[in-house]
């Protein structure tokens, strides 16, 4: 039986790219961690490339990998400065990743994931909304940006208002929207997360 995913919203990217008839190439930006949804994507018979800025999230993707016995293409990268040649990809996606900065790198990874996208390609990118449980805590960047503390370590998030990334895809047409409120149980303690969810095709 095949693995079951928890990155759940790929799921439907991957049912919106498979419609389209493209080359199956995908990139990855965030692809690291211990799950990596490529390997999904690889399963699905796509040719995937990745990049992961982390270094032992890249290490954790490459155990995972070896361990499937797939080759998923992840290397070392940063989103802001992709080093794809123009429209390399027929699909492009960042999954709970590119909200990890601030949000005028946020436009500029956002710009980049755009710029190596094919055309009639599709672009899937998710952001944190002001309805998570963690916008308002740690230290003030203005803007609901905020440097907060994830795994002890200081990471940078960026909350959007539901409307607010809206015109990042002014030169795309909006396939999909979804504002999700999520509330589960971590670790023993109540939480709620926010999220919008985008599938775009690039025109």
């Amino acid at each position: 039986m095949s693995e079951i995913f928890k990155q759940i919203p790929l799921y439907r990217f991957i049912s919106y790219c498979d419609d389209t008839g493209l080359d199956k190439t995908v990139l990855d930006c965030g692809a690291g961690g211990d799950c990596p949804p490529l390997s999904l994507f690889s399963e699905y018979g796509y040719l995937t490339q990745g990049i992961e800025f982390s270094t032992s999230q890249l290490e954790e993707a490459e155990k995972y990998a070896k361990k499937k016995n797939q080759n998923l293409n992840i290397e070392q990268g940063d989103m802001r400065k992709l080093k794809f040649a123009d429209e390399t990809f027929s699909f492009v996606y960042s999954y709970n990743s590119v909200f990890h900065m601030k949000k005028e790198e946020v436009l500029k990874s956002v710009n980049e994931m755009k710029r190596v996208l094919k055309k009639d390609g599709l672009f899937f990118v998710n952001f944190l909304t002001v309805k998570d449980f963690r916008c308002g805590q740690g230290g003030n960047l203005g803007d609901n940006q905020y440097e907060q503390l994830d795994d002890n370590m200081p990471v940078i998030h960026s909350y959007y208002e539901e409307e607010e990334a809206d015109v990042y895809f002014k030169d795309m047409k909006i396939l999909f929207k979804e504002t999700r409120v999520v509330e589960r149980i971590f670790e023993g303690i109540p939480i709620r997360q926010g999220f919008v969810d985008y599938i775009a095709v690039k025109r």
